[in-house]
């Protein structure tokens, strides 16, 4: 290829993991290379190797795995021969990093400001006043509002979608020649995600910066690659431009992943206007009292009024940006908080009027699957203990749990052996497998899902969610499905609410609601899509039959 060299190269790289482990090699043979102002987008399944690329470019391995072979070269030099005091050299030098998730990235204790200033003081670069002038700098450049205030700020007063526009200024802050992404996007709402990766590409146009870009979702591709590496259980299968390899794939596990990105065209409406109403909801108020910045009171109203009603065998999707009051909405209906006003109704019990000891016996009735089933599992516990918990606290003889455990692992697609295994000897689709089997153990009549595939890789996801459609096909369940994606929405819903800032702005048939949006809010949600999918939808429409 002709052109300027190559700002990184990896050369027959192959990693080896532990002796235990389910394949012999994290990364095998792996070479690619990206050249200054390009961006590189790195996909596949969780476990085929794209974060362990990102790490070994880094100088971040974890100690378990091992370097085979090959080499890491940043303008010639291999990485791989440095020393920790090399590396750090290295690193923000020359390679800055964005992370998945900022919040366990940046220091909780040190406002923002500091935290940038620490780059440059790190690499003994300039004075104290010129560090702290030039993070505003940087606050500034990546589109921050109040970049003043955002300075002074700790990262838990700031949303998802600030803490990573900080963790990008940091990650550009001594200009580094590469920029590595690690899905930073995955769990930001669809407009957060839109502005962020515009500021990422932007910031590559106006730099000559080489980025790295980790994602499973092609989505994320379409918007932003110049050209695509596809790895499958660490193996590189395909490598082309972003056209060639979206228009006309050539290995049949990329096919496989085109054909599970979702679109925004929902299935048929299912006839559910005769069945009864499972769950009600009517004026739900839950109002948040604290501080802003710097110690200021403030009062947040993160439901308000909010109604709607769920019949049986329903999907009814709550969607919105980050902090528009969607998980708060859940949570209540559950009774994991206690609401300020309002009534819920499951079926003909007034939910939202029995006192804690009255509401033991009936929480079954109402179950959730939370977004992280790795943190909502107990890692102590083997997956069969874990699902037959509650329905032993509700009084179901142990042997009888323990065999439905069993066949509820079977019902969600995992083998009954699996009840003697330990949630970390699991994938997170698996995981996510077991925290519906644990719902489902109660019998409820509604489930919420709160986010419950954001984390998960595009076939994973197509697979939870097709499980889920079964399950509630078989057994009548009615759903509250809390999602930021609306390609995940427009793929499971029957009927989609839209919230803003803690009030449903539109409600309507999912279909209906995409096609003829009415508010300014779902207007703007949809058109924060278009990059992602309908470009996408484009670019594959006609590919896959090839």
């Amino acid at each position: 290829m002709n052109g300027p060299s190559p700002v990184l190269s990896i050369e027959n790289l192959s990693i080896g993991l532990p002796a235990r482990s389910d394949r012999q090699y994290a990364i095998r043979d792996l070479s690619l290379a990206i050249r200054p102002g390009e961006t590189l987008c790195v996909v596949g399944e969780s476990g085929s190797g794209k974060s362990m690329t990102a790490m070994a470019a880094i100088g971040l391995l974890p100690p378990a795995v091992t370097v085979l072979s090959g080499a890491v070269r940043l303008d010639g030099r291999d990485l791989l021969t440095l020393d920790e005091a090399g590396w750090c050299d290295v690193r923000g030098r020359d390679i800055g990093m964005v992370f998945q998730e900022p919040m366990t990235s940046l220091n909780p204790v040190m406002r923002v400001a500091d935290q940038i200033a620490e780059t440059f003081r790190a690499h003994g670069l300039l004075s104290q006043g010129d560090r702290a002038k030039r993070a505003l700098e940087l606050l500034t450049e990546v589109n921050l509002p109040h970049p003043e205030l955002i300075a002074r700020a700790y990262p838990h007063e700031l949303s998802g979608g600030q803490r990573q526009r900080v963790m990008i200024a940091m990650a550009l802050a001594l200009e580094p020649k590469l920029l590595i992404a690690d899905e930073p996007t995955t769990a930001l709402d669809v407009t957060t995600q839109a502005q962020v990766l515009r500021l990422i590409d932007n910031l590559r146009r106006k730099r000559g910066t080489a980025v790295l870009f980790i994602t499973h979702d092609f989505g994320v591709v379409a918007e932003i690659a110049d050209r695509v590496a596809v790895l499958q259980n660490g193996e590189l299968v395909e490598q082309g431009t972003a056209t060639e390899v979206l228009t006309n794939p050539r290995h049949p596990y990329t096919k496989r992943l085109l054909e599970a990105v979702p679109s925004l065209t929902p299935p048929p409406a299912k006839p559910l206007q005769h069945e009864p109403i499972a769950l009600k909801v009517n004026a739900l108020t839950k109002t948040y009292g604290g501080r802003g910045l710097f110690g200021t009171s403030r009062e947040v109203r993160a439901a308000n009024a909010v109604t709607f009603d769920i019949r049986r065998g329903e999907t009814l999707g709550l969607v919105g940006e980050s902090g528009s009051g969607k998980s708060t909405v859940g949570r209540c209906v559950l009774r994991l908080i206690e609401p300020d006003g309002g009534k819920i109704e499951i079926g003909d019990l007034v939910f939202s009027s029995l006192s804690q000891h009255d509401l033991r016996p009936h929480r079954r009735r109402i179950q959730m699957v939370f977004q992280d089933p790795f943190a909502s599992l107990n890692p102590r516990r083997k997956a069969g203990y874990l699902i037959a918990e509650g329905p032993i606290t509700q009084g179901v003889e142990p042997e009888q749990a323990f065999q439905d455990a069993r066949n509820l692992l079977e019902k969600v697609g995992l083998p009954a052996q699996a009840a003697e295994r330990y949630p970390h000897e699991f994938s997170g689709g698996q995981r996510q497998r077991i925290g519906i089997a644990r719902a489902l153990a109660m019998k409820p009549d509604v489930l919420v899902a709160d986010e419950a595939v954001s984390a998960l890789d595009v076939s994973v996801q197509a697979e939870i969610l097709k499980l889920l459609k079964g399950l509630q096909e078989e057994l009548g369940l009615s759903i509250l499905f809390i999602t930021h994606d609306l390609r995940v929405a427009a793929q499971i819903c029957d009927r989609v609410a839209v919230m803003q800032k803690g009030r449903i702005v539109e409600m309507a048939e999912t279909a209906h609601l995409f096609a003829n949006p009415r508010d300014a809010y779902t207007r703007q949600l949809l058109a924060a899509v278009p990059g992602q999918t309908r470009t996408i939808a484009r670019m594959i429409d006609g590919a896959l039959d090839r």
